[in-house]
């Protein structure tokens, strides 16, 4: 496939405690919010957003639009895996939730003979083992993303959201010294496929490229840790590429070469795969318009209804590029946008939990939808007002969710 109610504190929970030391997701976001000062008044300054796992007496309020045939399953060697939205539980999303897709299998990289090589227009070509990367100055990040072909048909499971520890990719591009010529960064991992191209087979590279400037950005990182520990073998070990902001594919696992080059890149994941198609008007022609999944685009999804006697909260989350977020807001069954509250703790690359208490729920159906505005007016579109597409790429637009509430 190409493609976190409100409580007692837990410290005054032992309950709740338990629950959070034997999550280290939990553990650490509690950690963060103790060193900050979010619960040092006690429960009533605790976001329940925080700590998500069902309160005692809450229940999960079911969705009508899951078919009963929706059954995520366990990471398998080699299978594409997706979360069950409706069962996220804790901020960041464990090694073995994160979601995952790979093309070309999973290879198999000794930690020992590592190495990566940065080639091509460089003043000076460089290579690195697995030591000397970790030997440099480390940085850690929080970072989240989706799938490029994340949509609706998995209930938006394609997404993950955790801590990255690595180095910094703009350093070593500096260290080496791109040339002025050189107009392409292209990102190649040790995953290798049979591709049949003008009917010839011939072994590729799982590879994507960025653009000098997007490679330069301060934020991109080669990475070997993830939520503390050596990066998983399915997640790229022992390194991958890093690229807060952008869709997954761009974040290339099992990295061994970094090239610079004076031409585009147009493998089959830049020029053939991963490839937009859609209707828009160009210069005031209609036309067809093909572009690479690139960076995320603004949305937003509501994962989960629960109820605590009376009262209802709908949960969801966030992702876009980076962009700083104005709004979130819940319309119910058509009705007027309300405001919807972001947890704090999101930051600017993790995907944003938002909660919105939903007051006077009545019993039957109901149609949710939520939508998301950034610092720049930008919204959440509803599908209908997108540009036609032929293809799951880049699903962005508002996602309507059906919901019973019972008597």
């Amino acid at each position: 496939m190409n493609p976190e109610d409100t409580e007692n504190s837990p410290i005054a929970n032992p309950a709740m405690q338990h629950a959070a030391v034997a999550d280290p997701g939990r553990r650490k976001l509690l950690k963060r919010a103790i060193n900050t000062g979010l619960i040092a008044a006690g429960a009533s300054t605790f976001p329940g957003w925080m700590l998500p796992a069902l309160a005692q007496g809450e229940i999960e309020v079911p969705f009508t639009d899951v078919p009963d045939t929706f059954n995520p399953q366990p990471v398998r060697p080699g299978a594409t895996h997706f979360q069950d939205t409706r069962k996220i539980s804790s901020f960041f999303s464990t090694n073995d939730d994160f979601y995952l897709v790979q093309h070309y299998g999973q290879p198999e990289v000794d930690n020992a003979s590592y190495q990566l090589s940065v080639t091509g227009l460089v003043d000076r070509p460089l290579n690195f083992s697995l030591e000397q990367l970790r030997s440099r100055p480390v940085i850690e990040k929080d970072v989240g993303f989706e799938c490029g072909g994340n949509g609706g048909r998995l209930f938006h499971g394609l997404v993950g959201n955790a801590t990255w520890r690595g180095v910094s990719l703009r350093d070593i591009l500096l260290e080496a010294g791109i040339q002025p010529e050189g107009k392409e960064v292209v990102f190649f991992g040790s995953d290798i496929g049979e591709e049949e191209i003008r009917g010839r087979k011939v072994p590729k590279a799982f590879a994507r490229a960025l653009s000098v400037e997007d490679a330069l950005n301060e934020n991109n990182m080669l990475v070997f840790e993830m939520n503390g520990e050596p990066l998983p073998h399915y997640h790229g070990k022992p390194v991958r590429l890093l690229v807060p902001g952008w869709y997954g594919v761009a974040n290339v696992k099992w990295l061994t070469q970094i090239h610079i080059q004076d031409t585009r890149y147009m493998g089959r994941f830049m020029g053939r795969d991963y490839v937009t198609l859609k209707r828009e008007m160009v210069g005031g022609r209609e036309r067809w318009v093909e572009n690479s999944v690139a960076k995320m685009n603004l949305k937003s999804t509501i994962i989960r209804v629960t109820r605590s006697g009376t009262d209802h909260t709908v949960m969801g989350f966030i992702f876009n590029d980076g962009t700083p977020i104005r709004s979130v807001e819940v319309s119910i069954d058509g009705g007027p946008w309300q405001a919807a509250t972001i947890n704090p703790q999101s930051s600017q690359f993790t995907w944003k939990l938002f909660t919105f208490n939903w007051q006077g729920a009545q019993p039957g159906e109901h149609t949710l939808v939520s939508r998301v505005t950034d610092e720049n007016g930008k919204t959440q579109a509803r599908q209908e007002d997108l540009p036609e597409r032929v293809s799951f790429w880049e699903e962005f637009g508002q996602f309507p969710r059906r919901v019973m509430i019972s008597a």
